[in-house]
């Protein structure tokens, strides 16, 4: 049967090399350099082939756990492998390697299945267990007992309990959803107290190897004297307000319990039962007085209420129960967040009244007239405020702007909260106003005279001419033309000329008094924007003697 079995493992091996795979097995925890598959038969090649065509082994983890034997070529394990440690909780474990032809260009994949042997023992995580029992704890009670563990798989892992030890116990094992077993201490027969105060148990684990491995634990069950009286609360229900502002440190409720019993059963001792993790950060419960301090800090807008259930123990472990409930209530400890979600930087100072220029969320973390929010801004800017949607506010416009009286702003925003005494928050909008040109250049004259002798060279300064523009850039930018205009049949621009830039009038040729005594011009001031002023001059052309009498 075996030689058949390895016939058949020949076969598949020798199927899977054509199509360039191989698949072995092997245990695990062999030693380093132990066999697991004849790669050179498997493959068809030969020995001096492995050394002369650059056969090896590649693995693309970070350990090497096979190499190849180029002696013998079999693949064999370069490191121990154990396999709880690289398959835990997978029922097959498989590594993967690939054998590497470099001198026929060829690669074989290579699988290596590790099987389980029965290298670890059931165990448990106390191996002394104490339980404690009343002595009139009804025969037919059950009590779960920890659970044992075993890394190893299939039958070499856990598969069954026994109890040992005394008459007064059973043990029953119940299945958990996951098909696992669960240990139960079962009380078989009435306990006495003044008969046997202590019973020791022993709770043996095996698994299904061969030889099987076992693992124990030792239960020592504590029998408790009678104790026929449960504490008793004083209430079913306690209810407490704090504001959140309580100091820490502060009692915020006693809880109070009685037990009628004497001496450590009527012993009574207060605990939590029912707690969330958040509560148990918060609040100390004080196990001899029942008192519930104050561990940190409150806040009403993280969590406004807390219930807990709140036990009493006495010493012969009977318990009664209470609900604590702690409703925090609402100090003003937030002042309103005013968040600017969109705003211009730059706004045309013709845009129209009833721009939206920013949009503002405001929102307060109290409650009630706490977290009721009163928006304002200044009132000596041109803008104001208008309520949208929810918890949002724009500021618009709230008539058109003039850049040549404001060329900047910077618009405050202030929420105020209801509280007493109110808390605010404000934020500050910074917002340049655009020029447009909507001013003309104005010249600082309307009316320009000169007086010139005659006979001045050309290029000789007759005067010059200024206009502002109030503007701002390039609509203010002011450019100087002569008007069209002729004397005596010339045109005006053969005997003067202006500079575009400057506005300074200048000669083109000498003039003559005798020719012409007076001329009028008319200068052209314009903006970058096209808008036009003018000016006039007029220019009076002084005499000199430079005439001999006539005969």
């Amino acid at each position: 049967r075996r030689q058949r079995a390895l016939l058949w493992a020949v076969l598949l091996a020798a199927w899977e090399a054509a199509w360039g795979q191989l698949r072995y097995s092997v245990p695990e925890e062999m030693p380093k350099g132990s066999f697991v598959g004849d790669v050179a038969k498997d493959l068809g090649l030969q020995l001096t082939e492995i050394r002369d065509r650059g056969v090896r082994i590649v693995e693309r983890g970070r350990t090497q756990y096979f190499t190849l034997n180029e002696r013998t070529g079999h693949l064999v394990t370069a490191e121990r492998i154990d396999r709880e440690q690289l398959c835990e909780r997978v029922q097959q474990c498989v590594l993967r390697c690939e054998l590497i032809v470099e001198g026929e260009m060829k690669f074989y994949e290579i699988e290596v299945e590790i099987t389980d042997i029965n290298d670890n023992s059931p165990s448990f995580k106390k191996i002394e267990l104490e339980q404690r029992m009343s002595e009139t704890t009804a025969p037919g009670s059950r009590f779960p007992l920890p659970d044992a563990h075993d890394p190893d798989s299939g039958r070499n892992s856990l598969q069954s309990y026994e109890l040992s030890g005394d008459e007064h116990f059973s043990l029953a094992v119940q299945a958990g959803p996951g098909g696992d077993q669960r240990p139960e201490l079962v009380l078989a027969k009435a306990l006495d107290r003044e008969e046997a105060a202590f019973h020791e148990l022993v709770l043996r684990a095996s698994d299904g190897g061969d030889p099987a491995r076992t693992g124990t634990a030792r239960i020592r069950v504590t029998v408790l004297d009678a104790n026929d009286n449960a504490p008793v609360f004083s209430q079913a229900e306690y209810t407490v307000r704090v504001p959140e502002d309580v100091p820490v440190g502060s009692t915020l409720v006693t809880v109070t319990a009685t037990d009628a019993d004497e001496g450590l059963n009527g012993h009574v001792t207060y605990s939590f039962h029912r707690i969330s993790e958040r509560a148990s950060e918060l609040f100390h419960l004080k196990s001899k007085t029942g008192e519930i301090i104050l561990k940190e800090n409150l806040d009403f807008e993280e969590i406004s209420s807390f219930e807990m259930e709140v036990q009493a123990r006495d010493g012969g472990e009977l318990f009664d129960a209470a609900k604590v409930t702690i409703s925090v209530t609402d100090m003003n400890d937030n002042a309103p967040e005013l968040t600017i979600s969109s705003a211009l930087t730059e706004i045309s100072e013709d845009a129209p009244s009833g721009t939206v220029v920013a949009l503002l969320h405001v929102q307060d973390r109290d409650s009630g007239a706490n977290g009721e929010v009163r928006c304002s801004i200044d009132k000596d800017v041109p803008f104001r405020l208008q309520s949208s949607h929810g918890s949002y506010y724009s500021v618009v416009t709230a008539r058109e702007l003039d850049r040549e009286q404001v060329s900047e702003y910077n618009v405050t925003v202030r929420a105020a909260d209801g509280g007493s005494p109110a808390l605010q928050s404000s934020a500050v909008l910074a917002l340049r106003v655009l020029d447009v040109n909507d001013n003309a250049p104005v010249f600082l004259e309307e009316r320009y005279s000169a007086r010139l002798a005659e006979n001045n060279a050309a290029g000789a300064l007759v005067l010059t001419v200024r206009a502002t523009d109030a503007d701002w850039g390039q609509n203010a930018r002011v450019r100087y033309r002569l008007a069209e205009g002729r004397v005596r049949g010339a045109p005006l621009s053969s005997y003067f000329t202006v500079d575009a830039q400057r506005g300074t009038i200048t000669l083109q040729e000498a003039l003559d008094f005798e020719d012409t005594r007076v001329f009028s011009l008319a200068v052209e001031a314009t903006d970058g924007g096209g808008l036009v002023a003018h000016c006039k001059v007029q220019v009076e052309v002084l005499d000199v003697n430079d005439n001999p009498p006539e005969i």
